[in-house]
């Protein structure tokens, strides 16, 4: 299973609208589907029930006892077990309830399901919507405006939902929260969290506000103007770390970390979008070089790791920081 998607017997769990998704699996459809259909074309019309640990005792006998704070989750449909060493409070959110999250949106027509899917054997679930309208840098650069929701069944984590842009023209993920708007919450998994999970996009905002200031502040770096050598410092200002740039000695620098800035900086000049008059020689420009090199050019294990690291991991943070980088100068 090298995408680490779940396959039911030859089924793969995940949908696309209208063009395969990032790894060329799953069910492709030719317009978006309801809540309902949403979930069975994903492979997600399941159900998860949580249960005692056992163990045996006395050891050899055949008897067995429930542990009083140790669970299990496991998929109702075919017995896999998605987690074990699940605390008493863990509350499991089914699948169908996740999906709540966005049927206020998709029923009122502010937004459509876009892809959704399982990874392994079902313990992560995804789903993401598109907003309506469009983020417009300068005169035609435009960025989509999505919502990803994640869960887990494993005890691994909270529920996640964030609001996340892509640049349209090269796919990139422009991951950027501004001090003070939210654009991500998490909810646990406690007995509370169904009721969490329908005010969400409330807390959330659905990314109006944000989605203009986001405007604001990459219109703002468009007008930036930086030289090479200001692109340069910047890359290295995102990826290495304080101990190096306070001796601003670079000559010892690692492979990887060497091969990372000269791999950012040739996209800085070459990569999809990066001529148009938007990112050329500008601050924009500059941190696209960042978003662009990990959704472009750096080597994932599958594209699998590659959502996870760029959406949910190390490589949203690095893509923060790169953000914030960008705001403090324009």
């Amino acid at each position: 299973m090298a995408h680490d998607l779940n396959i039911e017997n030859e089924k793969v769990s995940f949908f696309s609208v209208k063009e395969k998704a990032w790894h060329g699996l799953g069910t492709v459809l030719d317009k978006a589907p309801t809540s309902a259909e949403a979930i069975k074309y994903a492979g997600l019309d399941f159900e998860v029930v949580k249960v005692p640990n056992l163990i045996e005792w006395p050891i050899g006998s055949g008897n067995f006892k429930e542990t009083p704070r140790s669970f299990s989750t496991v998929r109702q449909d075919n017995g896999e077990i998605l987690g074990d060493k699940i605390g008493k409070v863990y509350s499991i959110v089914q699948n169908k309830d996740a999906f709540s999250f966005f049927d206020a949106i998709v029923g009122a027509g502010e937004a459509i399901y876009e892809t959704a899917g399982a990874l392994g054997k079902g313990e992560t679930i995804f789903i993401t919507a598109k907003l309506p309208s469009y983020i417009r840098v300068g005169n035609k650069d435009d960025i989509e405006k999505y919502l990803l929701l994640s869960m887990s069944h494993d005890g691994s984590g909270s529920i996640q939902a964030m609001f996340t842009p892509v640049r349209v023209v090269c796919n990139n993920t422009l991951n950027a929260a501004l001090s003070g708007n939210g654009h991500k919450i998490s909810i646990r998994h406690t007995k509370s969290a169904i009721g969490n999970l329908a005010e969400a996009h409330i807390a959330l905002g659905i990314a109006n506000k944000l989605s203009d200031n986001l405007n604001d502040a990459f219109n703002r770096m468009t007008k930036v103007k930086m030289k090479d050598e200001d692109v340069k410092q910047y890359i290295q200002n995102v990826f290495l770390p304080d101990e190096i740039l306070k001796t601003k000695v670079l000559d010892n620098l690692t492979k990887y970390q060497q091969e990372t800035i000269d791999d950012c900086f040739e996209y800085y000049h070459n990569g999809p979008g990066q001529q148009m008059d938007t990112c050329k020689g500008t601050m924009f420009g500059a941190y696209n070089s960042v978003t662009g090199y990990f959704a472009n050019v750096k080597s994932f294990k599958d594209e699998t790791s590659k959502m996870k690291s760029n959406l949910l991991g190390t490589n949203y943070n690095t893509m923060q920081k790169a953000f914030d980088l960008s705001c403090r100068i324009s």
